[in-house]
């Protein structure tokens, strides 16, 4: 009874509400299903065969992929640096300490996260309004006249950046809470033995740091990397159309358009299907990547 009620009970809501939703939509995608209809023609591997020749869903996969490698990237290197000025990078003398104010630099960094993704993609798209944003006004006050009226979410050169900058200032507060917690679990014992031995700050954080929160430094990276591959609701708020010649469109946005507005239910489901192999990819090499780097080694010793 004891297995029944607290193993086999939760397997098989698993399987109810996870897995079948999956395993339904692999289905649909082999089906030119409009999702409005009960009628659903098996038309195969037809509907991925027309995405690999769809020069737009490509491009969104470019643009996802993109961003799954220089979002959590980004992310990760800020939230570390900051999180390790919080807890390690103050005084050199006497007690291992952060920096002075640390505890409103952490308050300060968190607060975007608990802002909603509708909210802060609205907030940065009138931030980057080209007549009355507030950066343009910034620069142009600076004496950047030539970046006067700039369309930041409008040129194909900076849409894409400007949309990952605000995504990295929307969640490298949330990391930087992530890595202090994972900083305080380190004996101080550890920092001080360093720091006799002579080890400077940057040092300190390669050898020591690090490599005793590789394992949260790795959960980071994955799960950011899962927000980057998706981004629907920051892209969809900052450029509801795809951006100028769709250089923000990502996978999630064109599976939306597909399904919703074209009523394509079956081919967005090939889609949908598509974006879940490529994050299964991206994970399995991150924990790859960790493994061949040293990841299960004890380096507590």
């Amino acid at each position: 009874s004891f297995m029944v009620v607290f193993l086999g009970l939760p397997l098989v809501i698993y399987l109810v509400f996870v897995i079948s939703p999956f395993v339904q939509a692999m289905y649909y995608s082999l089906t030119n299903w409009s999702g409005f209809s009960d009628k659903m023609p098996f038309v195969g591997f037809d509907n991925y065969v027309k995405l690999f020749h769809d020069d737009i869903f490509m491009l969104s996969v470019r643009n996802s992929i993109i961003l799954a490698i220089f979002l959590p990237i980004i992310t990760v290197i800020l939230s570390l640096v900051l999180a390790t000025l919080v807890t390690i990078g103050g005084s050199s003398r006497g007690q291992i300490k952060g920096l002075k104010g640390s505890g409103f630099y952490r308050i300060v960094s968190f607060f975007p996260y608990v802002i909603p993704a509708v909210v802060i993609g609205i907030i940065w798209a009138q931030i980057y309004d080209p007549s009355s944003g507030l950066l343009n006004g910034i620069l142009t006050g600076l004496g950047f006249d030539g970046l006067k009226s700039y369309p930041w979410l409008g040129d194909p050169r900076t849409a894409m950046i400007a949309s990952m900058v605000v995504i990295v200032w929307g969640f490298v507060g949330f990391y930087m809470i992530l890595f202090i917690a994972a900083i305080k679990g380190i004996p101080a014992e550890t920092f001080e033995a360093a720091r006799i031995d002579g080890a400077g700050r940057f040092r300190t954080a390669t050898t020591i740091t690090i490599p005793l929160i590789r394992d949260n430094i790795q959960t980071a990276y994955v799960y950011m990397g899962i927000l980057a591959l998706d981004a629907f609701v920051y892209m969809s708020v900052l450029n509801s159309t795809g951006g100028p010649a769709n250089s923000t469109l990502v996978m999630s946005q064109k599976l939306f358009t597909t399904a919703f507005s074209k009523g394509q239910f079956g081919l967005a489901c090939a889609m949908g299907v598509v974006l879940a192999a490529i994050t299964l990819l991206f994970s399995a090499l991150v924990f790859l990547v960790n493994r061949i780097t040293g990841g299960k080694q004890d380096v507590s010793e």
